[in-house]
């Protein structure tokens, strides 16, 4: 059976993946219940000239995307978690052996759960890193964006790589 079958030994070596996925899941639910424990909303700290610890709650996406929403946002955005969650443990038991592949799928899948968590528990998710320049401030994010970004830059470079072996 080839690499890219689902085979009962592919079962048992998403393991590393998952476990993957759920160490960015706890260590957000841990930084995100500390900020929530110890911030109210608007609250801020700064740690140096360009970066703060705050306490923001976003009801969108990425950047805010459909925050003025009127609540039917939270259910799309779980919604579609749901669905990639489905897609990547398919992929994940797909592809088991393609390294970068699976640990960019495997941290979008922590990143992406951790960000449900909040929207089922809270209504929106907790934001807290805040990084500045002068009076201009990135939207704020918190552990579960940061696993989403990872894993979607592994994702490009993982094609950039298969694209270039192609070539060869």
């Amino acid at each position: 059976m080839s690499n890219t079958q689902t085979s009962p030994a592919g079962i048992g070596r998403i393991w590393p993946w998952l476990l993957w996925a759920l160490v960015i899941i706890g260590v957000d639910q841990i930084t995100k219940q500390l900020i929530l424990s110890h911030y109210q909303y608007g609250d801020w700290t700064p740690i140096t000239s360009f970066f703060n610890i705050v306490r923001a709650h976003n009801t969108g996406a990425a950047f805010s995307f459909l925050a003025g929403g009127s609540g039917w946002q939270r259910w799309l955005f779980v919604a579609i978690a749901v669905v990639a969650t489905i897609i990547i443990v398919w992929q994940l038991r797909k592809h088991p052996d393609q390294k970068v592949f699976c640990l960019s799928l495997s941290s979008i899948l922590g990143g992406a759960i951790g960000n449900v968590v909040d929207r089922l528990q809270h209504g929106y998710v907790v934001d807290f890193l805040d990084f500045y320049w002068g009076a201009s401030h990135f939207p704020a994010f918190n552990v579960a964006d940061m696993g989403i970004t990872l894993g979607a830059v592994l994702l490009i470079l993982d094609e950039v790589l298969r694209a270039k072996r192609a070539k060869v």
